[in-house]
């Protein structure tokens, strides 16, 4: 017999007649980050580093997709895109497929998991494909790129407007949510 009073298990009566709480899934868990596909590509890198006087114009391009993976597991990938040019050379260009396995909590209702899949997951997973693409460009002989904090409820809501426009001009399906 020990002296420590038994403690019932959650969701069963406890001592005062009361239930214990159950213990709650969070909405939203990551449960593995990866480097889906990274491409860096330096194509005049002897030109280019020769040539420092020249500050290269950098375009950053972002994406989401995301893929059911089954039950309330998804896949979701940062898709980044950074072109440098220098004058008419190419400087580099990057492309990084940041991916992360997630799962939606079963009482999440469908519109808040697509919400949570195109907003929450890829704000999670920015800062760790923002370090591999900052990486990369460094060691590619530039300074590192450092892409700028995203506004994933815009990049949502204009994914929401493209889709209504397909759906406008008989391209799209009604009431489906763009999470690719």
């Amino acid at each position: 017999m020990s002296d420590k009073p038994e403690t019932p298990p959650a969701g069963a009566p406890g001592a005062d007649g009361g239930t214990q709480p159950r213990p709650t899934v969070p909405p939203l868990q990551i449960s593995a980050q990866y480097i889906k596909d990274l491409s860096f590509e330096n194509p005049h890198a002897a030109q280019i580093l020769t040539q420092r006087s020249i500050q290269p114009q950098i375009t950053v391009n972002v994406d989401v997709r995301t893929t059911p993976l089954g039950g309330n597991t998804y896949e979701v990938v940062l898709h980044l895109r950074g072109d440098a040019k220098s004058g008419d050379l190419q400087a580099f260009l990057i492309e990084l497929d940041y991916g992360g396995i997630v799962t939606i909590g079963p009482e999440v209702p469908k519109q808040q998991a697509a919400l949570l899949l195109s907003i929450e997951a890829p704000r999670m997973l920015f800062p760790y494909a923002r370090a591999v693409v900052s990486e990369a460009t460094r060691e590619g002989g530039f300074p590192p790129l450092y892409v700028q904090p995203i506004d994933f409820v815009a990049l949502f809501q204009r994914q929401v407007q493209a889709l209504r426009e397909r759906i406008q001009a008989g391209e799209g399906e009604v009431g489906t949510v763009p999470l690719n």
